[in-house]
């Protein structure tokens, strides 16, 4: 994806806008890949850029210019960021206008949201189990993929404490 051109339609605080930017090459690059696993691709940039980003923090005006697509596309691209807690929604400090904040953890974050990404799943697939018949070939199927997120939303949770003391661990030796 081309960088941007910064002098084409600047918005009027094109100072503000450029002085946090981080490096656009960065930022496709991680987006580009997250894009290739499967998210969609201008949630994948924007959650790049802000990863890239010194301060984790960007307004639309610095998506814009950074990613060079319109303020429509930073709109639904936070929509969906925020709805799978990727992303938070702030006031700018100081300001009337919102920034898009991510936290330095995001992954953890999100990983650990297993009821709410994989509960829905596990119901859908129960269900299905029940309406197929539990002794078919289908439902066995379908079973063992409800076992099988049970595990996985089983073994996240242990990650996740295993992943606190980590981070304490290396808070420790850089503090």
């Amino acid at each position: 994806m081309a960088t941007p051109d910064p002098s084409a339609a600047a918005p009027p605080d094109a100072a503000l806008v450029e002085a946090a930017l981080p490096d656009a090459a960065v930022a496709e690059r991680i987006g580009a890949t997250l894009a290739e696993l499967g998210m969609q691709l201008q949630p994948a940039r924007v959650f790049a850029a802000l990863l890239a980003t010194e301060d984790g923090r960007l307004t639309s005006a610095q998506l814009v210019a950074l990613l060079g697509i319109s303020p429509a596309a930073v709109s639904g691209a936070v929509r969906f960021l925020t709805q799978v807690r990727m992303v938070r929604r702030e006031r700018e400090r100081g300001g009337r206008r919102d920034v898009y904040v991510v936290q330095d953890d995001a992954w953890h974050d999100v990983m650990v949201q297993k009821e709410s990404v994989y509960g829905p799943l596990v119901l859908a697939l129960a269900a299905g189990r029940d309406a197929v018949g539990a002794g078919t070939r289908a439902g066995e199927r379908l079973q063992l993929s409800v076992e099988f997120l049970e595990f996985v939303m089983a073994e996240m949770e242990q990650m996740a404490e295993r992943w606190e003391r980590h981070k304490a661990g290396r808070a420790a030796v850089r503090g």
